[in-house]
């Protein structure tokens, strides 16, 4: 299938979206849950799998869906097709405070390999297909498991990630070392392997983990600040135990002050 040619716009500062504009008859496929406005001369189509492959029958069909069902994605994405004469927009969203990237993958060698929830949309005729991991110990400690997205095709994608954005290019042979959760995406060139802190005490306590990735060049690479596990965990230790309520002890009133004390010394009421 051609790749459509689109125009885009990204707006926002910590919490983004990319504003697409189509020409008629052009398309863009979106994430499912991504939209966030259209014009009213945009058609909606949810399809089965990634929107790629909808000439190639059933079968094709049902492969999209089964790349994008291995990747832990939705088995449907939603195409956004300009019915009208004139230009009409679309626009996609980011699902957490970060930053969206455009990535032209005719300027890129046609490949890029990212995590699995990092793609946001795309210009209709990008494929969604799976990349897995060949080596064991990328595998088992990567962050990312075996199997990551590969996006493939001559067209527009955009993918999201936590916080500030770094694009690093890397010559041959130069590595950098890098947190696991914080590799968002890489062309395929980049040799991507995994390597043991080096000392059991940095290990046990330095709080960044067993292993790094080590991303060897030539290349691309693209990472982030703030993996959303990492905001997840966050979010997840500072927030009342117990349902959203603290937690008070049989002596009803006596704990209940008890724990307005501990939350004020703990510092979550304000003072």
């Amino acid at each position: 299938m051609a790749m459509d040619v689109v125009d885009y716009e990204i707006k926002g500062d910590e919490m983004q979206f990319v504003e697409v504009e189509l020409d008629p008859g052009e398309a863009a496929v979106g994430e499912a849950g991504s939209l966030m406005y259209m014009d009213s001369g945009i058609g909606m189509d949810t399809v089965f799998g990634d929107g790629s492959a909808q000439q190639g029958g059933f079968f094709g069909k049902l492969l999209g869906a089964g790349k994008r069902l291995v990747t832990g994605e939705s088995l449907f994405t939603t195409v956004y097709t300009n019915q009208h004469s004139t230009k009409q927009k679309v626009a996609f969203a980011a699902p957490y405070p970060g930053k969206i990237i455009p990535l032209n993958l005719r300027q890129l060698g046609g490949m890029m390999i990212c995590q699995r929830d990092a793609f946001l949309c795309a210009a209709r005729g990008v494929s969604l297909g799976i990349a897995f991991q060949q080596k064991l110990s990328v595998g088992f400690f990567g962050g990312e498991g075996f199997i990551m997205q590969k996006l493939e095709g001559d067209g527009l994608a955009f993918c999201h990630a936590g916080g500030t954005i770094l694009k690093r290019d890397l010559q041959p042979g130069q590595s950098l070392m890098v947190d696991t959760g914080c590799v968002v995406a890489y062309t395929p060139s980049v040799n991507f392997e995994i390597q043991y802190v080096g000392k059991i005490k940095t290990a046990l306590f330095g709080g960044e983990g067993l292993f790094f990735a080590k991303l060897t060049g030539p290349g691309t690479v693209w990472l982030q600040s703030l993996p959303f596990s990492r905001l997840a965990s966050r979010v997840f230790a500072a927030a009342p135990q117990m349902g959203g309520r603290s937690e008070e002890s049989s002596l009803g009133g006596l704990g209940s002050a008890g724990s307005l004390i501990g939350d004020i010394l703990g510092g979550n009421r304000d003072r």
